[in-house]
């Protein structure tokens, strides 16, 4: 996957420094250093890439937008209900989350299908009903083919793709994408592996607080 190495550093650095310090900031890990003018001078700048604007619909059929997620952290992931290998494993760690945040107002997960002919909102939420899952606080976004890969590999760096011959179809990523309030991206973490589904929950906590 064309993502694999630069996530793999960043997850290295992100678990080293967790061992280090729990109360540290954490690393932003999409930034650009630039110039800009100051006094006639160019002085260096950092921009910090933000996830944009979008609309979606969710499991319950209602629009759901950027706007939903401000002044929240939230968790992002990339699956489909029909995968056979990765997935499963992915949304049984990611429900350890939901539930230690269930009713946290500072809080959303987001789930994006890949699969957007087969996981009509309809079947999101009996996927959802299944793992138990109320409410809006995790929410299951459907969008055009388009723009779910579109929000996936420029926005997210996760590599999605269909495949005939890959098991369900797809091939994807299983990273957890932790964004903060202000929708930049603060953490990514193997959603297959406990460990650092652990460390996903020890760096929102140091989240929350900043």
């Amino acid at each position: 996957m064309k993502y694999a190495i630069f996530w793999s550093a960043a997850l290295s650095l992100l678990l080293i420094a967790g061992c280090k310090d729990k109360t540290k900031r954490l690393p932003f890990l999409q930034m650009e250093i630039t110039t800009k003018e100051v006094n006639g001078e160019s002085v260096p700048d950092t921009v910090f890439r933000t996830i944009p604007a979008f609309k979606l619909l969710n499991q319950d059929s209602s629009v759901v937008t950027e706007k939903d997620f401000d002044g929240k952290i939230y968790v992002a992931d990339f699956f489909f209900t029909s995968c056979p290998s990765i997935c499963p494993v992915m949304h049984r760690n990611l429900m350890k989350v939901y539930q230690k945040y269930q009713g946290n107002p500072q809080v959303k997960l987001a789930s994006h299908t890949i699969d957007v002919k087969y996981d009509t909102p309809s079947r999101m939420k009996s996927y959802a009903n299944k793992l138990g899952v109320k409410g809006d606080q995790w929410e299951y976004l459907w969008g055009t083919r388009d723009e779910i890969y579109a929000l996936a590999e420029r926005n997210y760096l996760v590599a999605v793709q269909q495949d005939n011959k890959a098991p369900g179809g797809f091939v994807h990523q299983g990273y957890l994408v932790l964004v903060d309030k202000q929708k930049r991206i603060r953490g990514a973490y193997d959603g297959t592996l406990e460990k650092d589904v652990e460390q996903l929950m020890v760096d929102m906590d140091i989240l929350l607080e900043e």
